[in-house]
């Protein structure tokens, strides 16, 4: 019998594993990363009482607009600045990184980076 790989559901199932790790606190919201083949998406949750408190993601109207031709890296390097400037705004400087299953490698990397040298500690 033939077995096909089923890479979302491997993805969902680390995804699953790395936010077993993360503790809920208030004080310390998770910033979760979702990347697809074209677009990458982040945001801040208050997992205590479930609301998105800050968003961002390559689908931005303003942000859309000036960062089309940019490489797909670069791009999220924009939104992690672009976050973490949405987040800071909100008085929140601490928050826990949340991979959602992706590889700590390419895009999530430059988003996390990005977002740490903007102001966000992590």
């Amino acid at each position: 019998m033939i077995k096909t790989k089923d890479t979302r559901r491997a993805r969902l199932r680390r995804a699953r594993r790395v936010r077993a790790r993360i503790p809920i606190n208030p004080e310390r919201p998770r910033l979760s990363v979702f990347r697809s083949s074209e677009h990458i998406y982040a945001q801040v949750i208050d997992d205590s009482s479930h609301r998105t408190l800050a968003t961002a993601s390559t689908l931005d109207p303003a942000f859309r607009q000036s960062t089309e031709h940019l490489p797909k890296a670069a791009q999220a390097a924009k939104v992690g600045e672009l976050l973490a400037q949405r987040v800071l705004a909100l008085g929140i400087s601490k928050v826990t990184f949340d991979r959602g299953g992706f590889i700590y490698h390419g895009r999530v990397q430059a988003l996390a980076e990005a977002a740490r040298s903007a102001g966000l500690s992590f």
